[in-house]
Parts: structure tokens; C-alpha cells; sequence
């Protein structure tokens, strides 16, 4: 039976041509749609642009000429609020505005605060308060654009309140454009209250700011919202010790707090009777200097605070206010204090673990300060006061370094994820886990090892070194960083033939951190930098020096070693290319690292650092030897007793080391390291490997590794 159709051939044809035009109709709005979405784009990028443009960074010159803004009578402040936490009080949603997980901290721009009597709300700014705003404006967390800030600092100098109208000033701080009651506002005071009562806070109405004080007691902290910090001494820095920090010093404990409470005091000169060979007790001379001090009930003077570098303990009193100088002037002199201060929050409490630096005696047990001091043994002491010197120059030196660390902690209460944990905060380089790879004990031999050859156009020599390096047991892949960017590589066909792949990869600048870089292609833990024109290495010295890698796979195990050493003419670090009896560094031209180096090397090393060497192309092989010292306080292990390391087939012009202004760079380089990382990482070691059975005289089919050379 038939079925006629119920569409005629010309209706279908209509119908499909129908749909055609549907198709070209959608498509064209599409396009239009993407055509306008990409031009409000580019206006929003240009309108931004022109907008960010319009921000300039505040210049802290003319402090004494500043423009008058006039104070008036609207609005009432509101009371600081002491129940703010970061959860409710802080405005999370500002932060994270510049497209990085950073804090953008803006400064308000300085201006003269007056009533309408011209009565200024602050007197001229403080010396200490200029450089905290310097140092903000100079940090990596300052913007100039306040909107896409997240902490805003006031330019009204509140570090001591007895330099300021507290209502003038408070209405100085409510005018502010972005006040919104203090909301995300940074308050730093080192000096509040005034007499007689002396309150903790200082007194002004700051409604929901943060507080960065130095005078806190339990009771008017607000645990993870305000940040304690120390009241910064001028004179700490006098006091500095230079010497060494371990020498014997002639005082157990000194007290040297002027204006001491009378009970304080009174306990004190009790014990001074049993212990006056031990206890100090000084206080001001009659013609008051603060640099001065005369000891009690005697004429003797002495300069202060470098008194304090002949004192092991130094006692830290309560006094009208909580903070107190002496703190940081016992630091500075590697002084470890004695805190008798019932209630007190010590500085940065909330990241710094202060009993690893200070001995704490409530004010009741004053008198069992000798009993105390005197169980502590000479080992945690030394401990104690490393701590203290680490801690100081770390955190306290400077207005600059209390300002930058009161930003970090808050930077981490904003970011936890990016967080710094407890050992970065407190522990010394050298206390750190020496092994951040998490490793075995002994990595497994049955993954091998991938060797990446860093070259730019001696191919001859490539090529010996790729065929020699094939005969290598463990060696599992070859890369070839090809740095060359105005000449190819020889294509693959004219590389040796070889059992085990290799990888050309070419890179887009002439950067000796190329070397370093983490390929994805890299697939072993274990890699074996080498230069091209090291082709004098047998396949036996290799294999040994991946064994002995095996065995220590957080150190650089290699074989040409160099030193370093200190230059009393100069003052500065040298690098050392004689033969001696120790080492400090092993040259990455022929050296195994794990490859957990060459992603810090790319993520984490100083910028200037890595910058530094990719200008001079030098000194790549000295910057990884700072890097690995730096985490793990290891010195590297030279293997065999290989000392020269000339190409045969080079001629010297071809050498970059052939060059005396080379050797003269890299001493540079060892010297601008030291103080881009803050130390000397460095570790010298009298120590080599060389396989078992070496040169004993022994059947050579005994031996497992014979063709080892001697020189």
C-alpha cells in the first residue's frame, strides 16, 4: 500500500530555506553581541586605565608647609567599638580588589587638621611617625588608588597621645573621605593615655579601626582584630652588640627602668644584699640623661644602653603604661628580658612565641627572680639569647620593620591560605626543617636520573657529551636547553644515537636561570646539570655521584667545588677558586640537585637575585648554592677527586670562567648575596666521597667503580 506524503516537494524547500535564515539571523546577533561586549570592554579597560592613571604615589617631603583642611562642627564620631573582631568589624570584601592575594594599603595624604580657631588637632609630625608612612609608601602592600584599597593608614601622627587634642583629633579622623566609622582604618599608637589614669587605649574615637598599640593589657585587646606592638626606642640602636653574642658577661640580671614602683624596688634591693656580685640595680644620676646611669646608693656611672651588653637577663617592669623602652634596649643588646608584667601583651603575641626569648616571673614571685634565673642552664641561654638577636633584627630594629611586620600579620589574618606558619615567624634559618623534600631516606635507584645539558652553539662538544653520558647506567633522559636564538638546534637526526630519548628545548631569551627551570619533561627527582663542554667526566664518576646523591637527596652533590671566605681589607665576601682543604660550594656545570630546587629556584628566589644573574650571565651556579644553603644548613658533597675541568676541544676565548673579570663578578656575586638573603648560608666542609675501595689495592673486577679519575 503507497503513503503519499502530506509536504510537497516545493513546501520542503521552502521549509529548509526558512531555516537558513534563522541560522544567519541568530548568527549575526551573535556577532554583534560579541562585536559590542568586546568594545565596552576595551572602554572599561581604557576607562580604568585612565582612572588608575589619575593616582599618583604621595610624596612625604614638605611636612611643615602642609595644606590646612578646617575641621567643622557635622557629625558626632562614633566610640571605639571593643567588641570588633575581624569576623564583624573588618570588611573582608575590600580586600582582593588589584587582582592579587595581597593587602593594598593607602595612605591618606598628610594635611594640617584645624578648628575654626586654628587650633591644630596634632603637632608637628614625629620624626617616627614619618618614617612609618615612608615605609608604607615603600612597601609591596601600598597603593595610591583608595579604591581598590583594603587598609586605609590616617597621615594624623597618633603614636603619642600626649601630643594631640584627642576631639580635634577624632573629628580629624571622622572627616577622613573613607572614614565609614573607622571601618578597615589602621590606628597606630605607642603612647596612650595620659595622667593620672594612664589608660591602655589611647583615647580617641575610633569606632571600628583597627589598633596597632603598644600599651595593651588583656583586658582592652581585642584578641585577632588589634595588633600589639612595641614602643620604639631611638636610643636601642646604641646599645647594638657588635661583639660576639656568646662572650662571658659580668652581670647574671640588670635592672635599669627608671621611675621604678617603689615595691619593685623595695624587693630588688633585698636580694641585691644576698646576690651583689650578681644583681645590678641603676637608675638615673642626679643631672637626668637618659644615656646616663648611676648605680643605686653609688657615684659609678654608666653609658647606657651599652650597660646592657654586660647583662645576660635584663628586667622589663610595668610602669605608668605597659610599654616600656627597655624592652627593645635589652634586645638590641642581646639582653634576655625579664618580664614582670601580670596581664601584659607582649609585642606580635599572636605570631611570636616570646618564651622562646624571655623569662616571664609574675609580680607577686619577684623574689624568686635569682631561683629562677639561676635553674636556667648555659645551653638554653645561648638559645635564648640567639633567639633574642633573631627576633630583634627580624621584627624590632627599625619603624620600618615594626610598621612592614604589623602589615604581615595582617596580610595573614586576610589571605590564611598564603599564611606564614609558626616556624617561619619564629624559628632561626637554622632551627628549620633541614629536609624540605619529604624525601626517603635513600631515593630509589631504579628511577634514575634525567641530565640537562644547558648549550648555545658548540655542537661538537654537545654531541661528545651526550654520547658519553649514554653509557651511564641510571641516566634515563636527555634535555637539551638550546639557548641559542638566533641559530636552530641541529635537527634530532644528527644528534648521537643514543637508547634513551632525547629533548630539545629551545629557549625564547639567553638567561642562564634557563638551566634552572622546571620542564615539564623532567620526569625523575633526580637531575644532573651539566655544562657542554664537561666531557672529561667518565660514565663511572657519574653513576658514583648519582649513588651518593641517592644517599643525600636535599643536598647538591657535584664535582668541581669552589669556597668562599671573608676579606677583613675589603670588608665583603670573596669567592675562592684555589685548592684547598674545604668547600662551600659545588658548581651546578656538573652537579645532581633534585629537581624540588629548580622550582624554587624559578618561584622563590630573591627577584634581584635572579635578575642579577640573567644581566651579568653569571653566577647562576652561586645563586643555587645560597638557595639550597639558605633552606636546609647543609653544605654540599663533592664527590671523586676531580679537580680540573677544562674543555679539550675549547679554545680559552670560548670559556666564559677563561675571563679575570668573571672571577672578579662572581666575588661580587657571593658578596651581593649575602646580603640579599640577610646571611651567610654557606657552610664550609673538609669533606669528599669517593667510592669504597678506591684506591685500595685491590683486583679491579672487585671494585665496582674503577675508571675514576685523579685530577
Amino acid at each position: 500500500m503507497t503513503i503519499h506524503t502530506k509536504i510537497t516537494i516545493s513546501k520542503v524547500y521552502h521549509y529548509t530555506h526558512n531555516t537558513s535564515l534563522y541560522r544567519s539571523f541568530f548568527f549575526a546577533v551573535f556577532l554583534i553581541l560579541i562585536v559590542t561586549t568586546f568594545v565596552g570592554l576595551s572602554r572599561l579597560r581604557i576607562s580604568i586605565g585612565d582612572e588608575s592613571s589619575k593616582f599618583k604615589k604621595i610624596a612625604l617631603v614638605n611636612i611643615r608647609g602642609l595644606p590646612e583642611f578646617r575641621l567643622e562642627g557635622n557629625g558626632v564620631p562614633l566610640p571605639r567599638n571593643p567588641e570588633c573582631t575581624h569576623w564583624d568589624c573588618f570588611n573582608i570584601y575590600r580586600c582582593g580588589r588589584t587582582g592579587h592575594d595581597r593587602i593594598a594599603v593607602y595612605v591618606y595624604p598628610p594635611m594640617k587638621y584645624v578648628d575654626d580657631e586654628g587650633f591644630s588637632a596634632t603637632e608637628l609630625m614625629s620624626r617616627e611617625y614619618l618614617a612609618l608612612l615612608q615605609a608604607v609608601v615603600n612597601s609591596k602592600y601600598y597603593t595610591a588608588n583608595p579604591h581598590e584599597a583594603c587598609i586605609f593608614i590616617p597621615s594624623i601622627d597618633t603614636l603619642n597621645q600626649e601630643r594631640l587634642r584627642p576631639n580635634l583629633t577624632s573629628r580629624a579622623l571622622h572627616s577622613l573621605p573613607f572614614w565609614n566609622n573607622g571601618e578597615n582604618h589602621l590606628i597606630f599608637n605607642m603612647v596612650s593615655g595620659t595622667a593620672p589614669d594612664f589608660s591602655p587605649l589611647i583615647e580617641l574615637e575610633t569606632g571600628k579601626a583597627l589598633i596597632a598599640g603598644a600599651d595593651f593589657d588583656r583586658y582592652s585587646f581585642r584578641i585577632n582584630f588589634d595588633v600589639s606592638i612595641p614602643l620604639y626606642s631611638p636610643v636601642a640602636a646604641l646599645g647594638e652588640n657588635n661583639q660576639n653574642i656568646h662572650r662571658k658577661r659580668s652581670w647574671l640580671v640588670t635592672s635599669s627602668q627608671l621611675n621604678l614602683d617603689i615595691y619593685y624596688l623595695g624587693v630588688l634591693q633585698k636580694l641585691s644584699y644576698q646576690y651583689s656580685e650578681s644583681l645590678l640595680i641603676v637608675d638615673a644620676c642626679h643631672n637626668h640623661n637618659y644615656t646616663k646611669r648611676c648605680k643605686e646608693n653609688s657615684n659609678e656611672k654608666f653609658s647606657y644602653p651599652a650597660l646592657l651588653q654586660d647583662s645576660t637577663f635584663c628586667l622589663i617592669f610595668r610602669g605608668e603604661r605597659m610599654g616600656q623602652f627597655v624592652l627593645l634596649e635589652a634586645m638590641a643588646a642581646d639582653c634576655i628580658p625579664v618580664v614582670v608584667m601580670d596581664g601584659a601583651v607582649l609585642p606580635f603575641n599572636n605570631v611570636i612565641d616570646w618564651k622562646r626569648a624571655a623569662v616571664f616571673i609574675m609580680e607577686n614571685y619577684l623574689h624568686t627572680l635569682m631561683d629562677v634565673l639561676g635553674k636556667i642552664s648555659p645551653k638554653r641561654v645561648r638559645q635564648m639569647r640567639e633567639t633574642v638577636r633573631f627576633l630583634y633584627n627580624s621584627y624590632f630594629s627599625s619603624v620600618d620593620k615594626i610598621t612592614i611586620t604589623t602589615l604581615d600579620i595582617i596580610q595573614d589574618r586576610v589571605y590564611p591560605h598564603w599564611s606564614r606558619i609558626y616556624d617561619d615567624w619564629n624559628l632561626r634559618p637554622e632551627e628549620k626543617n633541614t629536609n624540605p623534600l619529604f624525601l626517603p631516606l635513600t631515593a630509589p635507584k631504579s628511577h634514575g636520573f634525567t641530565a640537562v645539558i644547558l648549550t648555545y652553539d658548540r655542537v661538537d662538544s654537545l654531541f661528545t657529551l651526550i654520547d658519553r653520558l649514554s653509557r651511564v647506567p641510571s641516566l634515563m633522559k636527555v634535555i637539551v636547553v638550546w639557548n641559542n636564538q638566533k641559530k636552530s638546534p641541529p635537527p634530532l637526526s644528527s644528534f648521537p644515537q643514543i637508547q634513551k630519548p632525547v629533548k630539545v628545548i629551545r629557549t625564547s631569551a639567553n638567561k642562564l636561570s634557563n638551566r634552572f627551570y622546571p620542564y615539564n619533561e623532567i620526569e625523575t627527582e633526580a637531575i644532573l646539570h651539566i655544562d657542554d663542554d664537561i666531557v672529561m667526566l667518565t660514565a663511572d664518576e657519574v653513576e658514583f655521584g648519582y649513588e651518593v646523591w641517592r644517599e643525600f637527596p636535599d643536598r647538591i652533590v657535584g664535582f668541581p667545588s669552589r669556597t668562599h671566605r671573608w676579606d677583613n681589607v675589603t670588608t665583603s665576601w670573596k669567592y675562592e677558586s684555589e685548592w684547598t682543604n674545604e668547600i662551600s660550594m659545588v658548581l651546578t656545570g656538573a652537579a645532581f640537585l633534585h629537581k624540588y630546587w629548580s622550582f624554587l629556584y624559578t618561584t622563590a628566589m630573591p627577584a634581584n637575585v635572579r635578575d642579577w644573574v640573567d644581566e651579568h650571565m653569571n653566577c647562576e651556579d652561586i645563586a643555587m648554592n645560597f638557595l639550597v644553603a639558605n633552606t636546609t644548613n647543609k653544605p654540599p658533597i663533592k664527590v671523586t677527586p676531580r679537580k680540573k675541568f677544562k674543555c679539550p676541544e675549547c679554545v680559552n676565548n670560548e670559556m666564559l670562567s677563561a675571563d679575570l673579570g668573571h672571577m672578579i663578578e662572581r666575588s661580587q656575586c657571593v658578596d651581593r648575596f649575602a646580603k640579599a638573603f640577610g646571611r651567610m648560608p654557606l657552610k664550609s666542609v673538609e669533606f669528599r666521597a669517593d667510592p669504597v675501595l678506591f684506591k685500595d689495592p685491590f683486583p679491579e673486577k672487585l671494585k665496582r667503580f674503577n675508571d675514576i679519575g685523579s685530577l
